[in-house]
């Protein structure tokens, strides 16, 4: 301390970096007043804000949080997670819930990172908030930034302490308020994944993501009470899933259900049921608690690059992304998506959830489109959707070549300038592709009907077909050809229209009306008078539809009708097809000897073609022939041999053979392998969402042994 004046000449004492002054009182020495006074001990800080009192669910979240607090070697935890998450009330409920185990005390903090109308607080500003805290005597707190740091560590030395950073920048806006001591715990919240911090001091890392569907339920009830809960249990399931598992879209749609006590809830999903208008309806007016704000903090924050990405990411259909797709959403190299990508998620506004694979929550991609159609052209979202469609289409195209054998392939364009598409080698790689890709070309189909993109809307369709066809998603099926039947006939395209009227009708045979069904296909006949092949593809379907209905005669004389064609036609992959057929209904006829011959032409047709998957068909329909013999014992040695070459081919098929096997088991009084063929058929079954199907074989399964079972295809 340096003595000095005031311009009245009364004493003053000066501290040593000359940013406080203070009166030395008349008659007292500066002994008096900073050395001999009687030391008044720091109050103990208290700072928490109480917890919310209606928290919910995050069991796992709070034991991790136990786990990093009680584990680690540098106590610091950062809860991180996206704008709405509830990471400051999963915060104060575990500093609340845990605050005795911090006798010197709990000092918090709002770092302001992401506030209406504010700054990010300085490390400056916090380091003399927390000194504040700790009761350190202003007039001797240094002005120099790392003095305050020292000051600030050496209070906090050796002290059994709390402290809570709420709403952090960065890494660097909080390494300055780090403890230098082991006794102190550090917990902090931001919407930045704060990697600096665990590479530096090895912080603990808890990340938040969207409540399960329990916990969404289970605070909707606690906040607008259980009774209302129940009585609209539909309309709670629809609010649950348009919240996306989203804690403070939760509570919005809460406090408006509190605030209108007489409301049906159903009137609130209804609100929310837009897209459009979604965003809007969880609007409280209130910034600090309204979505659209909530997001807009991160949002203004971005990069100019950033936020480009960010927004296209809204215009994909789907909220899975992966490396390729993203590419050619962006139109960049997979190394610059890979960055783009990474950088949105250190700010938690995309997840990794699978090596090269992102994804986005939902609202969060409701808001990302919304700034997309405020900040971009028309014209720059139309291009990011033709890439992706098209990324869809050549993929899908290269590897429908490799699950389908003699189908003739779509003839598509070009891609649009910056598509990437995927490469498939062989058969597994087309397969593993399709059903990782699924609902991503699923999601932008229904972008390109909603988008009135009629000729995107049919060729996804096509590209789907083999592939629904032998994993049994015949109601995909249904759905995916009325909607390209209906973009034929917006493209005037007779022939597409055809096409998309045979293959809805071999759909609906599945499972569905076949009275629909036959209408449909006696309409393609029509329509297709001129087209020998598809006149026997729609006969073969055709038999299909009559089966059925029960006419095995009926049905054998269209697959008769297909096979006669197919020869003029000169197409002998699909000759095999019908041959297979044919011999099918003439085993259900007892015309063994016919049917034996047709089975020996088709296999010899198949294996000439490397066919494998045609080949495992007629294998299983020789099982049908056996067991139509009465020789069951030799219809099972078939089935395994048939699915030992589906080996993943044609799922469909593979099912109803498993159900086969577990029919013959039965009539030979082999109830346990019969329990177990049929559990295999109803898993195969379900995952197919096959229900006519998977009803059939629990009822088996539930019923008594029955030695009388049939053969069913």
């Amino acid at each position: 301390m340096l003595f000095g004046k005031s311009r009245s000449g009364e004493p003053r004492v000066h501290n040593e970096v000359g940013d406080t002054y203070a009166p030395v009182l008349q008659g007292e020495t500066f002994r008096d007043v900073y050395i001999d006074a009687p030391l008044t001990p720091a109050p103990i800080p208290r700072q928490l804000p109480p917890a919310p009192p209606l928290f919910t669910g995050r069991e796992a979240e709070l034991a991790a949080v136990d786990a990093a607090v009680d584990g680690a070697a540098v106590p610091v935890t950062a809860i991180v997670g996206s704008g709405g998450m509830g990471k400051t009330s999963l915060a104060l409920h575990w500093a609340q819930h845990n605050a005795d185990r911090f006798p010197d005390g709990q000092l918090y903090l709002d770092l302001r990172a992401h506030s209406p109308g504010g700054q990010p607080m300085s490390s400056s500003t916090a380091v003399r908030c927390l000194l504040d805290g700790l009761g350190a005597d202003p007039r001797t707190i240094p002005a120099d930034l790392d003095a305050q740091v020292g000051r600030y560590r050496s209070l906090v030395a050796g002290k059994r302490l709390l402290v809570l950073l709420d709403n952090a920048l960065d890494a660097a806006q909080v390494s300055a308020l780090l403890p230098g001591t082991p006794t102190c715990t550090m917990l902090v919240t931001s919407r930045n994944r704060l990697d600096g911090l665990a590479t530096s001091v090895g912080a603990g890392v808890v990340p938040l993501a969207e409540l399960p569907d329990a916990d969404a339920r289970l605070l909707l009830a606690r906040r607008i009470g259980a009774g209302r809960v129940e009585a609209e249990p539909d309309a709670v399931a629809e609010l649950q899933r348009y919240c996306a598992g989203m804690p403070l879209a939760l509570a919005i749609v809460a406090g408006r259900a509190t605030a209108h006590p007489g409301f049906p809830l159903a009137a609130l999903a209804a609100e929310l049921r837009d897209v459009a208008t979604r965003l809007g309806a969880l609007d409280t007016g209130d910034p600090a608690a309204s979505l659209a704000s909530v997001l807009s903090w991160s949002y203004e924050a971005l990069p100019p690059r950033e936020a480009e990405v960010f927004e296209l990411l809204g215009v994909a259909a789907s909220p899975d992304v992966p490396l390729r797709v993203g590419a050619s959403l962006l139109g960049l190299t997979d190394a610059e998506t890979r960055s783009a990508l990474r950088s949105l998620e250190r700010l938690s506004l995309v997840r990794e959830h699978r090596p090269n694979r992102w994804r986005m929550h939902d609202l969060v991609r409701l808001y990302a489109a919304d700034r997309a159609a405020h900040a971009r052209s028309p014209e720059l979202r139309d291009a990011a959707v033709r890439r992706i469609v098209d990324h869809y289409l050549h993929t899908a195209l290269a590897c429908d070549a490799l699950l389908s054998v003699g189908r003739v392939p779509l003839v598509l364009d070009d891609p649009e300038a910056g598509c990437r598409p995927d490469s498939v080698g062989d058969h597994a790689a087309a397969l593993a592709w399709f059903s990782a890709e699924h609902s991503g070309i699923l999601a932008t189909r229904l972008l390109a009907v909603a988008r009135g993109d009629h000729l995107a809307v049919w060729r996804l369709t096509w590209v789907l077909h083999t592939f629904h066809w032998q994993q049994g998603h015949f109601g995909e099926q249904v759905s995916g050809w009325r909607a390209a039947l209906a973009a034929a006939d917006h493209l005037d395209d007779p022939k597409a229209a055809a096409l998309a009227r045979r293959l809805l009708g071999s759909a609906i045979g599945r499972v569905g009306d076949p009275a629909e069904a036959v209408d449909h296909l006696l309409t393609s006949l029509d329509e297709n008078a001129a087209d020998v092949e598809e006149q026997a593809h729609t006969h073969r379907t055709l038999a299909r539809a009559w089966e059925r209905l029960g006419d095995d005669e009926k049905a054998l004389g269209h697959a008769t009708s297909a096979l006669a064609l197919y020869r003029t036609a000169r197409a002998p992959q699909h000759e095999a097809d019908a041959l297979d057929l044919v011999a099918w209904f003439e085993a259900r006829l007892d015309r063994f000897d016919d049917a034996d011959a047709h089975c020996a032409e088709a296999l010899a047709l198949y294996r000439e073609h490397h066919n494998v998957g045609g080949e495992a068909t007629t294998l299983d329909n020789l099982g049908h022939l056996a067991h139509r013999r009465g020789d069951d014992r030799g219809a099972l040695e078939f089935y395994r041999r048939a699915l030992a070459l589906f080996d993943g081919r044609n799922a469909s098929h593979a099912a109803q053979t498993v159900e086969r096997v577990g029919d013959a088991h039965a009539r030979l009084t082999e109830a346990a392998a019969a329990e177990t063929a049929w559990r295999d058929a109803l898993a195969l079954y379900r995952g197919q969402r096959r229900t006519e199907d998977a009803a059939r074989v629990a009822a088996k399964l539930a019923a008594p042994l029955d030695h009388t079972q049939g053969d069913l295809r």
